[in-house]
């Protein structure tokens, strides 16, 4: 019918139209008796429910819940306290003050008082990291030290924060985003991975005194084989400590596999801040302390509260590839003084 169509001449068209469409409406009666009848379509599918998900508000009411529930626990921890740990917090905060009065717990990164050379890094590298703070006997070693190996990390470094009871929420944010940050940037220093995590190898406890006394079975079980002595040094902090750190090898091994930290819950925000600086550095192989060692936060004196650019360099030092964990001072030695100038810039 469409070819025949093409052939008709403009003039003629008038005519030619009825003609047209009755052949075509013929031609599709025709069409449709031979067509067989048509089936109907298939019933659409169910769509399946889909599982109801929390609205926006209903996550931040359970979170709010969360949190009002952990801030009566903590209140409810707190409202027990004993007159030791209230008498703790007033201490500590006087603490903070006198040592903000003298000078102390600077936090410059850079103090420009305290300028240092290759020569005094390596010095002081072999102070704070070959060095140990006790003895053998668990007696503090003097103002040096006693020798000891290179120690470090092999494995990632997962902290796992604990909190007590009485610690409410802000404190537990706060204190979690702080390791958290400084995790962060410890591993940026070291080339090391570390961070935080639920269930991890080197455990941060945040206690109150009272909570600290109790925590004898927890220690055991984040720590197996914990020694004894270094238990008790923990449920027996003495108040002139503010916090403690042990890491611990398998064997005679030089690789740390395990550490715990124990930091006040009574301290003033700088000084839990000093604290948690120190223990974990210390944690992952800085482990001695010594009053000529500056400017760093491995110094007693309490004259720096937070790392030092100084101390990063120690931390970029002990996890150099080319040191290796076990190693004697001697055989360190000219291996650190190298990568000590190149880390300041000057000729070996």
């Amino acid at each position: 019918m469409i070819a025949a169509a093409r052939h008709i001449h403009m003039g003629e068209t008038h005519r030619v139209l009825p003609i047209l469409l009755l052949l075509g409406l013929l031609a599709l009666s025709a069409c449709a008796a031979d067509r067989p009848p048509e089936t109907p379509p298939p019933a659409p599918l169910e769509k399946p429910e889909e599982p109801e998900t929390p609205s926006q508000a209903e996550i931040r009411k359970a979170r709010a819940e969360r949190n009002r529930a952990a801030n009566q626990a903590a209140a409810s921890a707190a409202a027990q306290a004993s007159e030791r740990s209230l008498a703790q917090r007033a201490h500590y905060a006087q603490m903070e003050r006198d040592l903000l009065t003298l000078g102390k717990l600077r936090r410059d990164r850079v103090p420009l008082d305290a300028p240092i050379d290759a020569e005094t890094l390596t010095r002081n590298f072999m102070t704070v990291a070959l060095r140990d703070e006790y003895g053998p006997d668990g007696n503090h070693a003097g103002p040096e030290g006693v020798p000891a190996p290179l120690r470090r990390w092999r494995d990632p470094v997962r902290l796992q924060l604990e909190f007590g009871a009485s610690a409410n929420q802000p404190l537990r944010n706060s204190v979690t985003g702080e390791i958290t940050a400084y995790a962060a940037r410890l591993a940026e220093i070291t080339g090391h991975p570390v961070g935080v995590a639920p269930k991890g190898n080197f455990a941060v406890l945040i206690v109150t005194d009272d909570e600290r006394r109790q925590i004898a079975a927890r220690l055991h079980e984040l720590v197996p084989g914990i020694p004894a002595a270094d238990a008790a040094a923990i449920r027996d902090l003495a108040q002139g400590n503010t916090c403690i750190v042990f890491a611990y090898s398998y064997g005679d091994s030089a690789t740390y596999a395990h550490a715990v930290a124990l930091i006040r819950a009574e301290l003033p925000s700088l000084l839990r801040s000093s604290c948690i600086h120190e223990e974990i550095a210390q944690g992952l192989g800085l482990a001695n302390d010594s009053l000529s060692v500056r400017p760093s936060l491995f110094n007693d004196d309490e004259e720096f509260a937070l790392l030092t650019r100084h101390d990063e360099l120690l931390l970029q030092i002990l996890y150099d590839p080319r040191l290796r964990p076990g190693m004697t001072e001697a055989e360190a030695r000219p291996i650190v003084r190298r990568i000590a100038a190149e880390l300041l810039g000057e000729s070996v």
